[in-house]
């Protein structure tokens, strides 16, 4: 198969590096390989795919994706927000201990590992109001435009910010495989920017504070706590222009991949997706970057949504991976749509397509490049 090549084609020619220069080769080789990869097809990733399921929570090798298709995406997404405040398990009631073992079992199997954070506002947070109710205090509290400056040096939360940091450090230093070697994995903080809806939103904090919160993260996890198996991505909700994507942008040399957020609200999206997905990914290319749709989800009401509207768009473009949004346990509708109770035919049309890119192609790709 045209994939067991991956580990040739590189011969010979220079591959881009991480933005990390002390990143490790398993991190590098992670990277390399997914640069090219991108130029077979385009990877399938899931939220939380090993965690739970509309009718299921935390079963062994148990996978939404799997149930419709026999194979594991090929990206494994899972989500840290509430690790901030040391407790054991996260937003969606998931424990840290189970999605550290399941980040370690699905690298096991060969597969890409990525980790978004919802962080809580930790400006809003500390005003205590019996008369307050969701989302004052989450990462969804826009009420105030200060905090993002109150958690850089200077601020009056920048230690507490340091404390969170230092939370999110202990949790990937402990992600070591069978070896005791740092599992490498892709890290989206601050996502979907050039929206309003986060505390760190594009109306919520100025670009310069945007990329200086970046920047001290980044600084604070690879140089202060020597952690350099992570891949970073730079991320945004829907936008119409390439000016739009870039603001706020944090620099070459701490990110590693240009990834877009964009579900699809009506008739319009599949135009939408294309042109965001055009000048995005020329520009990751011209700046030796990887590329994601790192979030998306189906239109309500259709059943062939991924054969008529998602495969003919990323099958255009050199996309990484595309990664629906979580099957949310026990609820009657999911941000993403789940094709197990909507569209199983049509998901296991897009599963066929030679476009797309699920455990079983990642395997035989040997992204890892595994003896």
């Amino acid at each position: 198969m045209v994939l067991t090549l991956l580990t040739l084609c590189s011969f010979g020619q220079k591959l881009p590096l991480p933005a990390d220069k002390k990143a490790t080769k398993e991190t590098v080789i992670l990277f390399q390989s997914l640069y090219e990869l991108k130029n077979k097809g385009v990877m399938y990733g899931h939220q939380d795919d090993l965690m739970y399921g509309y009718t299921w929570w935390y079963e062994k090798d148990r996978s939404d994706t799997k149930e419709i298709t026999g194979d594991y995406p090929a990206v494994a997404g899972f989500e840290l927000s509430h690790i901030e405040l040391g407790g054991e398990r996260s937003l969606d009631s998931v424990s840290f201990a189970q999605i550290a073992e399941q980040i370690k079992v699905h690298y096991k199997r060969g597969g890409i590992i990525t980790i978004s954070c919802h962080l809580n506002n930790p400006l809003t947070m500390q005003i205590k109001d019996s008369l307050s109710s969701w989302p004052h205090g989450t990462a969804w509290d826009v009420s105030s435009k200060e905090v993002v400056s109150s958690v850089l040096p200077g601020g009056k939360y920048n230690e507490l910010f340091n404390t969170w940091l230092e939370r999110l450090a202990t949790f990937f230093t402990g992600l070591k495989d069978d070896n005791g070697l740092p599992i490498p994995f892709i890290f989206r903080p601050f996502h979907e920017h050039s929206g309003s809806f986060f505390w760190w939103g594009t109306n919520i904090c100025t670009d310069q504070e945007y990329s200086a919160l970046w920047r001290y993260t980044v600084n604070f996890l690879r140089d202060k706590k020597n952690i350099h198996n992570i891949l970073y991505a730079y991320n945004t909700d829907r936008v119409t222009s390439l000016d739009q994507y870039m603001r706020g942008y944090p620099g070459d040399d701490i990110i590693d991949m240009l990834s877009l957020d964009m579900y699809d609200r009506g008739e319009q999206f599949g135009g939408e997706l294309d042109t965001a997905l055009g000048f995005v990914t020329k520009e990751a290319i011209s700046r030796n970057k990887l590329t994601a749709l790192s979030e998306t989800g189906e239109r309500r009401g259709m059943n062939n949504w991924w054969s008529s509207v998602l495969l003919p768009v990323v099958s255009k473009y050199p996309v990484g991976y595309v990664l629906t949004w979580r099957d949310a346990y026990n609820t009657k509708f999911s941000v993403s749509g789940n094709p197990i109770q909507s569209s199983p035919d049509d998901f296991k049309y897009f599963y066929n397509s030679p476009r797309t890119l699920f455990l079983k192609e990642v395997q035989e790709a040997n992204v890892y490049r595994r003896k």
